[in-house]
Parts: structure tokens; sequence; C-alpha cells
């Protein structure tokens, strides 16, 4: 009995619908949403189906993006991807592991909706430009001028990180192990002079409205507003390691960093309940 390829193909749509969206729930729907469309589809009728399948979820993609762009507006506060856990092997696909890492989409949300379905299909995914041109419904020679735009744009702000994945992983639990042992000299060490922090709570819970900047301010605020019963917990997030918050038992938030240089020079905490639902499911990202 054939696999359907809806199913062969599924974890590839949801990155893709998540890289454009950055919410994992919506990505979710978006997902759904493809597969009742599939299944009124004849099979006879499609040539390609991986093709159709990303091609259909691109669009469906692309209105969703539209509509949470509208409501990013009245967001609370910094606005942060939907973190997602992953499997220590995805960062081995080193293209894919920075494509769904915090600081890249952050990136992306930059784009204009169709400059970040061109970029993420064809620099993520490879997509061949004749596809791309069907999925978003414009000519090949304007996704083509397209695709260059999101590449120059996305070069301008993308992360530089300049360390290997073990020194970026050493960092990071420095990071860990000085923040939950009160140790606020390697705290500070591990923290760039430049560096800023973004924490989202959505209005939902307590969380700074704005992004703090400075070594000073960030060690300021990561010391007044940790509590005594803080665990901090090893977790894989957007293809690298991150720190899960536990407060009395309870998951409270978690943190994604970008390391360069040998010190952290982004940090994201996500304390919305709504985006903390996920990290307990296993949600494959792949090509």
């Amino acid at each position: 009995m054939s696999v359907d390829p809806y199913v062969t193909h599924r974890s590839l749509l949801f990155t893709v619908a998540y890289e454009m969206l950055g919410s994992a729930a919506d990505a979710e729907d978006v997902v759904q949403e493809a597969w009742l469309r599939w299944s009124g589809v004849p099979a006879d009728e499609v040539r390609d189906p991986r093709a159709y399948l990303v091609r259909m979820t691109t669009r469906l993609a692309l209105n969703r993006l539209r509509t949470l762009a509208r409501r990013r507006e009245d967001y609370v506060g910094p606005w942060l991807p939907e973190p997602v856990l992953t499997a220590p092997d995805v960062a081995q696909d080193v293209e894919l592991a920075d494509s769904v890492s915090t600081a890249m989409l952050l990136v992306l949300e930059t784009l204009p909706p169709t400059e970040r379905a061109v970029f993420v299909l064809r620099e993520v995914f490879a997509v061949p430009y004749a596809e791309i041109a069907e999925a978003v419904e414009k000519s090949e020679p304007a996704v083509r001028q397209i695709a260059a735009r999101a590449r120059a744009h996305v070069a301008e702000r993308r992360p530089r990180a300049s360390v290997s994945a073990a020194e970026r992983d050493a960092v990071i639990e420095r990071f860990r192990a000085a923040t939950e042992t009160g140790d606020l000299q390697g705290l500070m060490d591990v923290l760039a002079p430049d560096v800023v922090l973004m924490t989202d709570g959505g209005g939902r819970v307590q969380a700074a409205l704005k992004p703090i900047h400075g070594r000073d301010k960030v060690f300021r605020f990561l010391t007044a507003v940790a509590p005594e019963a803080l665990e901090l917990e090893p977790v894989w997030l957007n293809g690298s390691p991150a720190i899960q918050f536990v407060v009395a038992g309870h998951r409270d938030g978690v943190g994604t960093m970008l390391v360069e240089y040998g010190v952290v020079t982004q940090l994201f905490l996500v304390r919305n309940p709504d985006k903390l639902g996920r990290v307990v499911e296993e949600v494959p990202l792949r090509r």
C-alpha cells in the first residue's frame, strides 16, 4: 500500500509554514487546511505531489501571514517567534538550523510576505524558480528579482555567528550554570557589552515592554526578576541548545540565544503562555 504524499511531506510543509509565519500554532493550522484541500484533489490530476503540496501550503501561509501582520500591530511588547522543540540532529543541517533560529526568524519578519515566501522556498529549500512562481502567482523573472532583493535584505541583517557549534554550546551552558548557581561574575562574563535582551509576555505575564540594551542593564534585569525557586533545564529549541525556566515545578518560559565571538549578543526570553504549549511536543523540522 502506497503512503499518502501528504504524510510523506508533512514535516516539510510544517517547516515551510513555520518559517513563513514564525508561529507553530498557525503553521499547524495551515498544514491542516492543506490536508483538507489535498484530500479533495483526485490523485491522477497531480503530476508532482511534493510541488503541489508546497505550492498549496505557501499560498495558505501567505494568506495567514497578512492576517498575522495586522494582529501583531496590536501585540503588547516585543513579539518573538513561537519556540519549537527540535532534536539535536537538526543542528547538523546547518542551513535549516540557521533558518529556524530565533534571530533569523526575526530577520525574516522584516520582509514583506511575498519576499519572505520566495526567500524561504529558494534559499532554504532550493525550490526551482518556476515552482516558486506558481506558488506566489508571479512570473519567473519577477520571482528572480524578488529573490535577489530578499537575499540582499537578509544579508544586511542576518546574524553572522563566528563560533563553532561546540563553542556556542559551551557559552550557552556557561550562561545556564551562572544563572542557576547565582554566579554573578560568571553571568557578566558571558554577556557581550552590547547584548540585547527581548522578552515576550504578550500582555499575559510580566515582561519588559521594550528591548533592553547593554550588559549592565540586562544583568540588572535578569538578577531582579529571577525567582528564588528557579531551575534551568537544558532543551533543544529552534535548532540549537536553549534553556527552559522552571519555577516551583512549573514551566515559566524558555530562552534562546545568539552567540557571537564567544559571548551572548542577543538573548530572547519567551514567557507568553500561548507560545509555550508546543515546547513539550516533538515537532520535526525537516527539508
